[in-house]
């Protein structure tokens, strides 16, 4: 990569080693670290929700240092407040002036841990940042930096001590994706090779922040054809009319729809974007804005099982042509 442009032939490259480095501390999930990557290349953001004990706090730290730019972790607490996570003003009695002084949101990569075990007061705290790329403290407004990524984890609502996060809040997190259990042979490989050491404690960069906003540059060059907007778009306002349910996607998702789908395509070496790319991403994307309608609820359907059913029924357009 030379100069200070990135093309999409260098996109494949670069997220093939953040692949690689990720996959040395998450082993056997290549689903995972696609999504996690096509979220980064989406200037999105990225939730993580299983049990316990699964690795989504490993995957988010793997990503993390995969990548040579500032990065801050910020344990969610049920007394945690919004200025913990923003940043406040502080009273200088040398100066007799109020300092701002800068949260952990101020840097390229924020790990979110344990998100809804914070109240939704505290959760609010990143709506802004997460929509905007800006934070408002008492008046005055602060640009965050650029890439600028949350990655969050969440244990189920089930559990003891979580909150469920807002609609608002889920609205903003491009893609959700869970890590599940391993099968037993990569489970057996982790007893072998990371029983003795933690791999997180070894793991260094494969690119920083400069090529990561260069790919991401590139990424927003990707041809997305009038068909194909077109078939985002209806996609995304079928789920408004289905009984199932009682909430569908917003127009956020259509966007974000679109630029996952983008990074998608690029990841695949294309410069344009086909329906397999949409319908690629279209379950980490869509899923995890739709509530259930108390029928879909009792007869134990997922938004999941609603999206992969609507991705069979929906019309797919002709073969895309790449823009001229």
């Amino acid at each position: 990569m030379e100069g200070d442009g990135a093309g999409l032939a260098d996109v494949a490259d670069l997220c093939g080693r953040i692949a690689a480095n990720i996959q040395r501390v998450i082993v056997g999930k290549p689903e995972v670290v696609r999504v996690a990557l096509v979220t980064l290349l989406a200037e999105g953001h990225l939730l993580v929700e299983d049990v316990p004990g699964v690795g989504k706090t490993s995957l988010a730290k793997a990503l993390a240092r995969s990548i040579d730019c500032s990065v801050s972790r910020v344990q969610f607490t049920p007394d945690l407040l919004p200025g913990d996570i923003t940043g406040m003003s502080i009273y200088n009695r040398q100066t007799t002036e109020f300092e701002f002084r800068p949260g952990p949101v101020f840097a390229n990569i924020v790990i979110a841990d344990e998100i809804n075990r914070a109240s939704p007061k505290t959760q609010s705290a990143l709506l802004e940042c997460m929509a905007e790329h800006q934070v408002t403290v008492d008046g005055a407004t602060y640009g965050l930096a650029s890439p600028f990524m949350v990655v969050a984890t969440q244990n189920p609502i089930e559990m003891d001590g979580t909150y469920p996060l807002p609609e608002a809040q889920r609205d903003r997190f491009t893609a959700r994706v869970s890590v599940g259990y391993p099968d037993l042979a990569a489970e057996l490989a982790m007893v072998d090779e990371h029983a003795a050491s933690d791999p997180l404690d070894i793991l260094r960069p494969v690119v920083d922040a400069r090529l990561v906003r260069s790919v991401i540059d590139a990424v927003r060059r990707v041809h997305v054809s009038p068909e194909v907007r077109q078939y985002c778009v209806e996609l995304v306002g079928t789920t408004r009319r289905l009984p199932e349910l009682r909430l569908g996607a917003s127009p956020r998702a259509t966007l974000q729809l679109v630029r996952a789908a983008r990074a998608q395509a690029a990841l695949a070496g294309r410069h344009y974007v086909v329906p397999d790319d949409v319908q690629a991403v279209a379950v980490p994307v869509l899923a995890h804005r739709l509530l259930l309608a108390p029928d879909a609820l009792a007869s134990r359907r997922t938004a999941v099982d609603i999206v992969r059913s609507l991705l069979g029924r929906q019309a797919v357009p002709g073969p895309a042509r790449p823009g001229l």
